[in-house]
């Protein structure tokens, strides 16, 4: 098994409450609380170290949320390197009401970086130990939006491919620069970044193709919400359904389904089999509440639901 590194610059604590109803003015009393660390790359690390990996996380840290972020990182006995920046490391609420079974999500947009400071995350990133690097999630304000775009290079020389999973700017910037092993997108995310609409599969295929085709990434997984998630590599196009659940929580499923699928990867299985993987723990992560993400035991469950064979998609 392979290590990994995953890289945050924005990460979060996530608080997560359980209320009887919302309603304004009242005090609302919680009935359940969850603390645990968040943001993109750190979720990834948290799954990927419960499959039995080794992940260390890079992370920015600044503040007394800092701190406690890195008390929290500690808990769950991830291996870190903090990034470290003089503003504070943001707060994110997430409160799911049980009489309607709706989630509401509060998330800040984070601290402001100094040039100097997103300058120094990358002297120490280029220097990471790792088989693969799993950037993931949103860059903070004052960070360029070709960061994840600098960062590619960096690790190349040294023969480490970069997974990618963010969106908006970044995202466009870091597939524009090429290069990358796997990314990620979800269905909106890949029509920002083609300037239109995507209104059935063999289209959503078809634009996934074309980053492949252009040698912005190797590996697109695009993931679609009630549709399932769709596999497109060189000459190649398949999806598989959506696992029929009830959902508690949809906090971190895209970042469980990209651990698995990097673990797996790591392992060296191909990339039909690591999307599986990653379709059973995008899934297995709604499962359970807060933001817990997705556990061993039910991701083997969820691919025992999944069909054999992943279903091919017609390019034409």
């Amino acid at each position: 098994m392979k290590s990994i590194a995953t890289l945050t610059m924005n990460p979060t604590i996530d608080v997560a409450y359980d209320v009887p109803k919302v309603f304004h003015t009242h005090k609302i009393r919680v009935s359940r609380e969850y603390h645990n660390p968040g943001g993109g790359g750190i979720n990834v690390a948290r799954v990927y170290v419960r499959l039995g990996g080794n992940a260390r996380s890079y992370y920015t840290s600044g503040g007394a949320t800092g701190v406690a972020l890195d008390g929290l990182l500690d808990l769950h006995h991830l291996v870190r390197t903090r990034l470290p920046i003089a503003g504070e490391t943001r707060v994110a609420a997430n409160v799911l009401e049980r009489e309607s079974g709706k989630e509401y999500r509060f998330v800040p947009a984070g601290p402001m970086l100094s040039v100097a400071e997103w300058r120094d995350s990358l002297e120490t990133l280029q220097w990471a130990e790792c088989d693969y690097m799993v950037a993931s999630g949103s860059l903070p304000p004052g960070v360029p939006d070709d960061f994840y775009a600098q960062l590619t290079p960096l690790l190349r020389k040294r023969g480490i491919p970069l997974v990618l999973d963010s969106s908006g700017p970044a995202l466009r910037a870091g597939l524009a620069a090429g290069g990358i092993h796997l990314v990620k997108p979800s269905v909106g995310e890949l029509q920002a970044l083609v300037d239109h609409e995507l209104p059935d599969v063999p289209a959503i295929a078809r634009a996934a193709r074309t980053l492949v085709e252009r040698g912005s990434a190797q590996i697109v997984a695009v993931t679609m919400g009630h549709e399932g998630a769709m596999l497109v590599h060189a000459g190649f196009a398949a999806r598989l359904p959506a696992i029929p659940v009830e959902a508690r929580s949809a906090v971190g499923a895209g970042d469980s389904f990209l651990a698995a699928m990097v673990y797996a990867l790591s392992d060296g299985q191909t990339p039909q089999d690591a999307f599986r993987l990653g379709m059973a723990a995008g899934t297995a992560a709604v499962l359970r509440p807060g933001t817990d993400l997705a556990r061993p035991e039910d991701i083997d469950a969820m691919l025992a639901r999944l069909p054999p064979d992943l279903e091919p998609v017609d390019l034409s």
